[in-house]
């Protein structure tokens, strides 16, 4: 679970492309700022999460 709580538990949660956005944005500088990196770990799970969720079983 991350630990930036959403604002309501009925927010539609993000997906893969989403979150890779926003992990890209963190690192937009070339480096990854110390005190983001709490927020970037918590990214990589849920893209992780959602990644997963977005595969398909082959027919």
């Amino acid at each position: 679970m991350s630990p930036f709580p959403r604002e309501s538990e009925s927010e539609t949660l993000l997906s893969a492309s989403e979150l890779n956005a926003r992990i890209r944005e963190l690192w937009a500088d070339g480096a990854l700022p110390e005190d983001r990196r709490p927020e970037y770990e918590a990214l990589v799970v849920e893209w992780a999460a959602a990644a997963r969720e977005d595969v398909r079983p082959a027919a």
